[in-house]
């Protein structure tokens, strides 16, 4: 068991690597059962690894054998654990659908797709900014290919608009580290927690220079405002499973915020203790607020979910900001809540793009649905768990989140833009249905555009989190909130992973 740790990457490393031969690359039915077996494998993996950190604690892998930290440490803590294990089942489900026939449309998705779990995994295992670096890349790269999988031209023109900026961001995430090596001479995260408060006075603004730099990195990652606008038109270009998996590629940038700004520039910080928040606040309110306009102006259900995943980005930096431990624990809920039912959304929005002929998705009216129930219980279902009506997900992770805000103050900035976010997805929602179900005539369809098996099995798996959530709301609550109290504590999150430091 103690390797477990490093087999989230390494297993879909080693597969997607076979995957490229000649004898398997050209064989797609081998390809399907090997991608839907490692992936299924993986969840229970990291299964098992969420019962080892809460039997066990947290766990270190040591490459090499070299101890933090000089050498490269992999840790899975409670919150690591969780979003592992979040990825894992997101990509599981996904690649379900794509193997309805979405992954012929052009060569090596199924290695380029491991290949990306393998950099959202280790993204959220690694124990050092420069690896977290190097996952980024990895992740970015498959990312890169996957988007204009099956071409054309709306595609290529999202793709370069995305490497564009992406490239932007990786210069700067290289000079940020560069930053903070040269003023803190180690880039381990646990490290960095500790040498971070003994830096003199004339170094900390170079060091705060460094961690701004991260921050903006992080925060186009996270489709935070300014950096918002790549979102809409890269995910609503992408093909159904990559859109659905691409939406916890903004979680990796939120987790990014809260290991950093947590643990490294934290409480313990000294001078530069918890900076960060005061750039959190006007941003976060400020991308809920873009988020919403956005869902209000869309005109297919595409563009629609994807302002979605602007907004609960928003919401989850809200909860950084406050960084306090009840809303850390509040944003975990609400991250796997809104990972699960944007990606339903996606995969949602293709069926009835298929469906609706050549009006695919827009907001217009068109003929009938072949399965107007089906499509229309799910929709209904994902539509009042994102909007955050009890007693779906939605509505806990929202709670949790809103009492977090303490002070009157913080409440009469927070609440209104929550609320009213929701309200404006209510609308939004309202508007779909009766465009998608209410206005269409009743026209017939024939049979072939009835979904696959596979995609209603896939959809279907992402659907019954929403209820999960809630039937097994105690269990996961009393998780998040110790995730977020080890986060938050030092003596946790810090000091056990450096084993020549003594308290």
């Amino acid at each position: 068991m103690q390797h477990w740790t490093i087999l989230p990457i390494l297993l879909p490393l080693l597969v997607a690597s076979v995957m490229l031969l000649p004898p398997l690359a050209s064989r797609i039915n081998w390809l399907r059962i090997a991608s839907v077996s490692t992936l299924l494998v993986l969840t229970i993996i990291a299964a098992m690894q969420v019962v080892t950190v809460i039997d066990h604690g947290s766990q270190m892998y040591v490459l090499g054998g070299w101890s933090p930290p000089f050498g490269i440490a992999l840790v899975a803590d409670k919150m690591s654990s969780l979003l592992v294990l979040l990825t894992c089942f997101l990509a599981l489900t996904c690649m379900i659908y794509a193997c309805a026939g979405h992954d012929k449309g052009g060569e090596y998705f199924h290695p380029l797709f491991l290949f990306q779990i393998m950099g959202i995994n280790g993204a959220f295992l690694t124990g050092d900014l420069f690896n977290l670096f190097v996952f980024f890349e990895v992740l970015l790269i498959a990312s890169y290919a996957l988007l204009v999988h099956a071409g054309g031209k709306n595609k290529t023109q999202a793709a370069v608009h995305y490497v564009v900026i992406n490239l932007l961001g990786s210069s700067l995430f290289l000079l940020g580290l560069g930053i903070l090596y040269g003023t803190l001479g180690t880039l381990n995260i646990a490290d960095m927690a500790v040498k971070i408060s003994q830096l003199p006075q004339n170094e900390t603004i170079i060091a705060k220079i460094g961690a701004l730099l991260l921050l903006i990195v992080f925060g186009l990652k996270s489709a935070m405002l300014p950096l918002q606008f790549w979102l809409p038109r890269t995910y609503s270009s992408a093909s159904a499973p990559v859109a659905a998996l691409f939406a916890i590629m903004t979680k990796v940038g939120i987790y990014s915020i809260f290991r950093v700004f947590t643990v490294i520039f934290g409480d313990d910080a000294g001078e530069l203790a918890n900076f960060a928040s005061d750039w959190l606040w006007p941003l976060a309110l400020l991308t809920i607020a873009i988020g919403s306009l956005g869902v209000l102006a869309s005109p297919t259900i595409k563009l629609l979910s994807a302002n979605l995943v602007i907004i609960s980005a928003g919401t989850l930096l809200v909860a950084a900001a406050l960084h306090t431990e009840l809303a850390t624990a509040g944003a975990l809920y609400y991250l796997i809540h809104s990972t699960l039912v944007t990606a339903g959304l996606f995969l949602l929005a293709d069926i009835i793009a298929k469906q609706r002929g050549q009006a695919e998705d827009r907001l217009v009216n068109a003929r009938a649905l072949a399965q107007p129930r089906l499509i229309g219980f799910g929709f209904a279902i994902l539509a009042l768990t994102i909007i955050g009506m009890p007693p779906f997900s939605g509505f806990i992770g929202k709670v949790m989140i809103l009492n977090a805000a303490e002070s009157m103050t913080t409440r009469l900035w927070i609440w209104p833009v929550i609320l009213i976010s929701s309200l404006i997805a209510l609308i939004a929602f309202s508007r779909s249905t009766s465009r998608l179900f209410w206005k269409s005539p009743n026209n017939k369809n024939t049979p072939d555009e009835k979904a696959h098996p596979y995609e209603i099995t896939a959809i279907t798996m992402l659907i019954l989190g929403a209820p999960l959530l809630v039937i097994f709301g105690g269990p996961i609550t009393d998780y998040v909130i110790q995730a977020a109290a080890d986060l938050h504590d030092i003596n946790v999150s810090v000091y056990p992973l450096l084993p020549e430091v003594s308290l």
